[in-house]
């Protein structure tokens, strides 16, 4: 999730005031939810990280893997053990401190300034105060932030208050597609808003997760496995004119 980070557990029940619904194709969402649930279980949603930690680790996260994300934030907080240490670096020296998470010369300023602009608007590095805010308002609040799209936001939100937000990363966003859950040549940004309204709330976590792993056993880029998909009867991959 990092952005593509595969999160452990689910957010805590919300009332349900929509039912996620694909126009032209009834009972599409419930079905998707019921057969990845058949594949991989239902994910439960425990508070992560502080979310100004996450929001470091889901930038540090970008275009590698959860392994060397993990391991360039584990070395960012050693060398540097407050965020106002980070934000007031030499830009050089924080950039060495996450190397082994790639293209630390792009992700160094750009974790600098996010910080810098937190503690500007905040006056502290203190995220906490989204969790009590409307999901897509919390959500504007951090895009404001350069360098933080929609997909990294929702990532934040959703792990770290549950906020009903679906984070789109290349897996969804090509499961998605996929299945014809959003219309086909739907760019991830845009696929961001369109899943609030295909999915209930309440089931934003869970799916999001089952989609990610989806993506990343079954449904994946190259030779996709559909003759062990749940999904297939009602996929457009697989039949173009599938229910």
């Amino acid at each position: 999730m990092t952005a593509e980070r595969t999160p452990q557990a689910q957010p805590p029940t919300r009332p349900e005031t929509r039912r996620g619904a694909v126009p032209g194709r009834p009972g599409l969402v419930e079905f998707v939810l019921e057969a990845l649930r058949a594949l991989y279980g239902v994910p439960e949603w425990t508070p992560g990280r502080p979310p100004v930690d996450e929001l470091v680790l889901t930038i540090l996260s970008q275009h590698t893997s959860d392994a060397n994300a993990e391991r360039a934030f584990d070395r960012l907080v050693e060398r540097f053990p407050t965020w106002d240490e980070v934000a007031h670096a030499a830009t050089d020296e924080v950039a060495d401190a996450i190397a082994s998470g790639g293209l630390a010369q792009q992700k160094a300023p750009r974790i600098q300034a996010a910080l810098r602009r937190i503690h500007d608007e905040r006056g502290d590095y203190d995220l906490g105060f989204l969790g009590a805010m409307d999901a897509r308002d919390a959500r504007d609040w951090l895009v404001r932030i350069d360098g933080v799209g929609p997909k990294t936001a929702s990532v934040v939100l959703l792990f770290c208050f549950g906020l009903q937000l679906m984070p789109v990363d290349t897996h969804v966003h090509r499961v998605m597609s996929r299945i014809g859950l959003v219309p086909p040549a739907t760019p991830a940004d845009r696929a961001h808003d369109l899943a609030l309204d295909v999915f209930p709330i309440g089931a934003m976590y869970e799916a999001h997760v089952n989609l990610i792993t989806h993506g990343r056993r079954t449904c994946t880029a190259r030779n996709p496995a559909c003759g062990r998909c749940t999904v297939a009867p009602r996929c457009r991959h697989v039949d173009p004119a599938a229910p």
